[in-house]
């Protein structure tokens, strides 16, 4: 892994890749990558006006690369299964659960989940189940979901896991990120005890300059709050492309361990792709399987082929 880059990308020609919230941020950066090595790229977009903004984008800046965008909105199960169920290709050899929120002010999902839980886990969790039997259907199909170093300030609470009895925007999006790696662990588990071939692994982009920091301040109404996110990003944020590469080598580098975790080098902050820092929690089994079974119950989604 020492010093790996995009040069280490292997040929992607003939695979395909569904990169959610891949308008901007990481997103955008982790498709222009796989689209520029050879992959055919799906942006599903909660915006389809940025969406296909960014697609025009993407074909510019890489001669002949196969774009095309589709609506995920993953505050909305109702759009989740949409978006499966028209899901146009017989393969998908990689989905990168990319998109997130982080510290919103307190608000609900279509569905009525809280919004960093819904749209951070609950979205992905039934993404995910749904696109499972062609990700099944493809030999050496991945699942790469991305957390954050975040996750270290907060358990999920399985008692409030739409965080009702008390809501702070911080401990929220912890919890969501930590329920980010229980999910990928309970994935290995159960893909690991059918034989499939699909790898599950996990990532994180360290501190990279994305819209993220600066959309809770900005939904609160908090200016000084927002100009400070800004400021933080510009003085010590590492850019996007840089925060995207953690995520890029548990996509497509070989030999990626299930249930593996993968952040920056240097303090889980910036750097290149290493083993990152996690939490013991999010590799409990007992936690993990009690997560699965009430997203399952939550979303009404319980991929059969993975039921104990």
């Amino acid at each position: 892994m020492s010093r790996w880059s995009t040069r280490d990308i292997p040929d992607l020609d003939g695979r395909t890749a569904v990169v959610t919230g891949g308008n901007g941020g990481i997103g955008l950066a982790t498709a222009r990558e796989l689209a520029a090595h050879g992959a055919r790229v799906v942006l599903a977009c909660r915006s389809e006006a940025r969406g296909a903004a960014a697609g025009d984008r993407l074909v510019t800046e890489v001669p002949g690369a196969r774009v095309e965008v589709l609506r995920l909105d993953l505050a909305d199960l109702g759009s989740v299964r949409a978006f499966a169920d028209t899901f146009p290709y017989g393969r998908l050899d990689l989905l990168v659960n990319n998109a997130g929120v982080m510290a919103l002010p307190y608000g609900t999902t279509a569905d009525g989940f809280e919004m960093q839980f819904g749209v951070n886990h609950l979205g992905h969790f039934a993404l995910t189940g749904l696109l499972l039997p062609v990700l099944l259907a493809t030999p050496g199909a991945r699942v790469v979901t991305v957390s954050s170093p975040a996750h270290l300030m907060g358990n999920v609470d399985i008692r409030d896991l739409n965080s009702e009895r008390r809501y702070r925007r911080w401990t929220a999006y912890a919890r969501s990120k930590s329920a980010n790696l229980l999910f990928t662990h309970e994935l290995a588990r159960r893909l690991a005890a059918r034989g499939a071939d699909v790898v599950a692994a996990a990532a994180h982009p360290g501190y990279a300059d994305t819209g993220l920091q600066a959309a809770g301040p900005r939904m609160a109404g908090n200016r000084t709050g927002e100009r400070l996110a800004h400021l933080g990003n510009r003085l010590f944020a590492q850019p996007a492309t840089a925060g995207a590469l953690p995520v890029l080598y548990a996509a497509t580098a070989p030999g990626v361990r299930p249930d593996s975790f993968t952040g920056p080098a240097f303090l889980d902050w910036r750097g290149a792709p290493a083993p990152a820092r996690r939490a013991p929690w999010t590799t409990d089994d007992r936690a993990s399987a009690l997560l699965w079974e009430h997203s399952a119950r939550l979303t009404g989604v319980d991929p059969e082929a993975l039921r104990p």
